[in-house]
């Protein structure tokens, strides 16, 4: 069912299957599909692998930044390995438990998916690592080189020193990297352990910072821009310059285009309502001008791809563009984008991209900020309030939104700008909500009924000396047992509350979600909580019995519970599954103590969570296990120490 390669896989593909180092940076870089089947199919030839050594270890290598991406690229791996000879595929995710790592076997693999960390467990393991390494492919290299450089330069230079030897001579050595933004490390990695690679960008912002193109910023106001304009244009350059001025409208094209002409400034104009033709302006723009002569055109986005002009020296934005448009702006620069190797020489002049700011350009400023941080641009100190007065409008955007997952699971969130929940407090949505108020802090028992992950669990507070709720569920179990008390619920409203009985048991449950009825169908499905336990379901609407107001008398028990001062190993943001299930398997049911040390709405952080065993004979108490040690003991968890402070600072 595969209709071809798009756009990027096209020009990605042939270099990748002759076997050259190839860098490509594309808005779908993220997606192993850039690399898979070529690299598959550079693998069937196995004569070309006949002089390497008959040792353990892979022929391919593919690095990810983390254990989820590299399960993705595995599975596909395991897809489409059908189409080809066997390859013995292996997913190699490893905590910092050593014995884990010694007892892993290698022998036959012949591409192997992993991160940087558990690569270097694996090598301190298994020296021949890197003997037959022939394809190395770095996922999402931005992320690797942002949040493991050290990890990746290492495994990089023991790659290199195992393609000196003899036998590599008539063995083929590869290095792929793939990725959706440029990033400095980049160059390094171009210049130190590639061989003439083969560079595909589809992405004219990313290819704008590859080509060392130098972005200005001039913060001015709405009735300044023309001074910061004409002052822009006194250069000081001896060569050709050919300059691009964009404006938003033709009213404002002509705007420029009139005030630099009474400024002695030669300028041509260009927009969708002006009287000349393209073919005037393209003369005009392409003759041969002496050195020292200076070039301006004044134009619009509209006339961008007609004209289609890729050897300006500089480009203003007397406007901001809209989102999509500003790399079509760079673009027109591309025949001076250097080579992504900043050049040495003192004569080398960088293509420009100069900003006029505004107090006006608020609606699109907070993207090309983003972007000229990235691109490493010099922001002028007076525009960090500007900034941050931007960022603070997004964030109260997000007020109605629930608190950031990992906010609250680690005590930072490393991406705010794009994650779409909330970073700060809520007073109508965060006051307590399940939690009794004699137990918003201090020693307390607690159920863990639903575990979404290793440290976050859904569940109840106990009274071990008398327990509403299981009083409550008692009478409902006796209630729901007379068969003439199972009353289907007749209507079905969001955020109504209902009866639905699961095995023996009876659960308060409350509509989130109704579906549309689908064709010839008599029921639906509706999306439920159980207030009492945390989780959610789906289910069709005829198993909803009604339920008596005096079962509501209770307020819904579910609470969110957070173990503090702990996260996964190796910058990783999500927790592993097997830690998950560990943990699942360790706490789900079973009555644990714990301290709470904040609360916040229906959160509680709680610290220790300890599971104590009574001896009644012996009148005393014994701590199982605490459930924060026994996180750190599966090697996936490290220690957090800045958690509860950062919580204490929100």
């Amino acid at each position: 069912k595969f209709s071809g390669p798009n756009f990027t896989e096209s020009y990605c593909w042939p270099p990748v299957a002759r076997g050259c180092d190839v860098v490509a940076i594309s808005y779908q870089g993220n997606d192993p599909f850039l690399y898979i089947p070529p690299v598959l199919t550079f693998l069937q030839s196995e004569d070309c692998y006949k002089a390497l050594p008959r040792a353990c270890g892979p022929l391919a290598l593919v690095l990810c930044p983390g254990w989820k991406k590299a399960k993705l690229v595995f599975e596909l791996l395991k897809t489409y390995e059908r189409c080809s000879r066997w390859l013995h595929p292996m997913l190699v995710i490893l905590g910092q438990n050593k014995e884990e790592a010694a007892s892993m076997k290698i022998q036959g693999c012949e591409v192997m998916v992993t991160t940087p960390y558990s690569l270097l467990r694996l090598f301190e393991h298994h020296s021949s690592l890197f003997c037959r390494l022939c394809h190395l492919v770095l996922d999402e290299t931005e992320v690797l080189l942002s949040d493991a450089a050290e990890q990746v330069f290492t495994i990089l230079d023991y790659y290199k020193k195992s393609v000196t030897t003899e036998a590599w001579e008539y063995s083929p050595r590869q290095i792929i990297a793939v990725g959706t933004h440029w990033n400095k490390h980049v160059a390094h990695v171009m210049k130190d352990f590639m061989n003439d690679p083969y560079i595909v960008i589809t992405s004219m912002e990313e290819a704008s910072i590859c080509g060392n193109v130098q972005q200005v910023i001039q913060p001015c106001t709405n009735s300044g821009r023309i001074a910061v304009l004409l002052q822009a244009l006194d250069f000081i350059h001896s060569n050709i310059q050919k300059v691009l001025i964009f404006a938003n409208t033709a009213n404002e094209a002509e705007m420029v285009h009139e005030v630099l002409k009474s400024n002695s400034i030669f300028t041509l104009k260009i927009h969708k309502e002006s009287k000349l033709d393209l073919k005037y302006i393209l003369e005009q723009w392409t003759e041969e001008y002496r050195r020292g002569t200076h070039v301006v055109l004044v134009l619009t986005d509209d006339c961008v791809q007609s004209l289609g002009i890729t050897d300006a020296t500089c480009v203003i934005h007397f406007s901001l563009p809209s989102p999509g448009a500003f790399g079509q702006r760079l673009c027109c620069m591309s025949d001076n984008f250097c080579n992504g190797i900043k050049y040495s020489s003192v004569d080398q002049k960088y293509p420009k991209s100069i900003i006029l700011l505004t107090e006006d350009s608020t609606s699109d400023t907070l993207g090309i900020l983003h972007y000229l941080q990235h691109a490493e641009a010099e922001i002028p100190p007076e525009l960090h309030d500007f900034t941050a007065k931007i960022l603070q409008a997004e964030e109260d955007k997000k007020f109605s939104r629930p608190l950031c997952a990992y906010l609250k699971t680690f005590g930072i969130c490393r991406n705010r700008t794009v994650c779409p929940d909330r970073h700060q407090i809520n007073l109508q949505i965060d006051v307590p909500q399940n939690i009794p108020d004699k137990q918003v802090s201090g020693c307390v028992t607690i159920l863990p009924l639903h575990i979404v992950n290793a440290t976050n669990y859904f569940g109840r507070i106990v009274n071990k000396q008398k327990d509403q709720y299981t009083i409550l569920a008692e009478e409902m179990n006796d209630y729901f047992k007379k068969p003439s008390n199972k009353i289907i619920a007749k209507t079905v409203e969001e955020l109504a509350f209902y009866g639905l009985c699961e095995k023996t048991l009876v659960h308060r449950v409350q509509v989130v979600e109704i579906f549309p009825k689908e064709e010839e169908n008599l029921f639906f499905n509706v999306k439920i909580k159980y207030i009492d336990e945390g989780r959610t379901s789906r289910i069709q609407n005829y198993h909803l019995l009604h339920l008596p107001e005096r079962f509501l008398c209770l307020p819904p028990q579910a609470v969110e519970f957070v173990v503090c001062r702990v996260k996964p190993i190796d910058n990783e943001i999500e927790w592993n599954p097997k830690v998950t299930c560990y943990i699942n398997h360790k706490i789900k049911g079973k009555l644990h103590e714990a301290k709470i040390i904040h609360t916040l709405g229906n959160i509680a952080w709680v610290d220790p969570m300890v599971r104590v065993t009574r001896l009644s004979d012996l009148k005393i108490s014994i701590n199982e296990y605490n459930v924060r040690s026994e996180i750190l003991s599966t090697g996936l968890g490290t220690d957090n120490p800045d958690h509860v402070t950062e919580l204490q600072k929100l």
